[in-house]
């Protein structure tokens, strides 16, 4: 069943792009463990809390309610793409990745083909999230992407993420899909979005 979702537009080298609701509403620190590591009481919308659960708890049982939440807003959206693309994980570490999880989910749902071997990461990145400054961000990601010109020319993609924070990545990544990959179209739709676009 989908979940309520409040989406926000986005600006840019995308023909038109949306993120579907915040990652969080409110943040706030309680304190430290015994670790010294803060301890946070972060609350979040509904589907940026079952995209926690899917993350951060391995709970495959949130892809369901979220492709249900996804499928609504992309067939009232109505983009004309021939392919859905998610972008490669930035955290390689885990053994079963949420972006492609939820885009293979949603591809079998849709009937839009899944092209997931039409980008890939080439260099590593690490984690950019606190990287704050945008031009910092584009320069680590220079180079960082590969596109597969032979399944993406003349195309209209759909580039699916699950955050957009500055949008130095998807950016890096349209710019290459258009240019390098010759396609002919990109939209963008992500499942979240900071509260502070950086």
């Amino acid at each position: 069943m989908p979940v309520k979702t409040n989406p926000r537009k986005l600006s840019g080298p995308w023909a038109e792009g949306y993120a579907l609701d915040l990652q969080t509403t409110s943040s706030t620190l309680l304190g430290y463990n015994s670790y010294g590591h803060p301890v946070f009481d972060t609350q979040r919308p509904p589907l940026a809390e079952l995209l926690h659960r899917l993350k951060n708890r391995g709970d495959q049982t949130a892809i369901e309610p979220i492709v249900d939440t996804v499928e609504e807003f992309v067939n009232t959206w109505k983009p004309r793409v021939d392919a859905i693309v998610p972008v490669p994980p930035s955290n390689t570490a885990r053994k079963r990745q949420p972006v492609i999880a939820v885009a293979t989910a949603l591809s079998e749902r849709m009937g839009i083909p899944l092209c997931d071997s039409c980008l890939s990461k080439i260099k590593s990145t690490g984690q950019l999230k606190d990287i704050f400054d945008y031009s910092k961000r584009a320069e680590i990601l220079t180079g960082a992407f590969s596109v597969d010109e032979r399944r993406t020319r003349g195309r209209r993609l759909l580039l699916f993420d699950d955050l957009y924070r500055s949008g130095a990545t998807v950016s890096t990544i349209t710019n290459l899909l258009i240019g390098t990959g010759a396609a002919s179209a990109v939209y963008l739709l992500t499942l979240t979005r900071t509260r502070k676009l950086l």
